[in-house]
């Protein structure tokens, strides 16, 4: 039976939606590794075993991958967090905790890509790691029924959400503290941050 072109387009569509998808999971590692400097695009093609124009098939530019590799690990942790809340309550802040740590543990790769991206002054990469910053707060906002936030509220949670990552790209690092120490540190600092901007709910 002959396909219909219709149906042969949509085959085509979804190959090339899967090939993108694997070369953006290898890019995951990779700048998970080394920097975008450091990485040329031969050495990316390299890696996925295609040739570079092969790769420009798919992405319009080293920067142009590099963007959708942020992205993808971007996604992926509002992703495993969506599910999870994350207020004062004791059992709330420890799921909400529980499943940042999850990723940042099993996803290692993907967690230091997306915050090494941050670290840089493209203004594209940095607005993917803010948005993400953006999402986890507006979360906790919500649970705690505090959206709009006062600005000390909103710079409390922002600088404890770097926190976490900070005390996050340590730990898997040095590997050196427990990671129930860390979640316990991580929730210690957010009830810290809440009370000092006058934003700790009763429990």
């Amino acid at each position: 039976m002959t396909r219909s072109p219709t149906a042969a387009r949509e085959r085509a569509r979804l190959q090339v939606d899967e090939r993108r998808s694997q070369l953006i999971e290898l890019g995951l590692q990779l700048f998970a590794e080394r920097t975008l400097d450091e990485l040329s695009i031969d050495d990316i093609a390299r890696a996925a075993g295609i040739s570079k124009g092969l790769l420009y098939h798919y992405f319009s530019s080293k920067r142009g991958y590099y963007l959708e590799v942020v992205r993808a690990a971007a996604g992926h942790l509002v992703e495993r967090t969506s599910a999870a809340g994350v207020d004062a309550s004791p059992a709330a802040l420890q799921d909400g905790l529980d499943a940042y740590l999850d990723f940042v543990e099993q996803n290692a790769r993907s967690f230091v890509a997306l915050m090494r991206g941050g670290d840089g002054s493209d203004p594209a990469v940095l607005e993917i790691v803010e948005t993400t910053r953006r999402s986890i707060a507006d979360r906790i906002l919500t649970r705690l029924g505090q959206d709009p936030p006062t600005p000390l509220l909103r710079t409390a949670l922002r600088g404890w959400i770097g926190l976490v990552e900070a005390a996050s790209l340590d730990w898997l690092e040095r590997r050196d503290l427990p990671r129930e120490a860390l979640r316990s540190l991580c929730a210690q600092m957010l009830i810290a941050a809440l009370t000092a901007a006058g934003a700790m709910p009763e429990l």
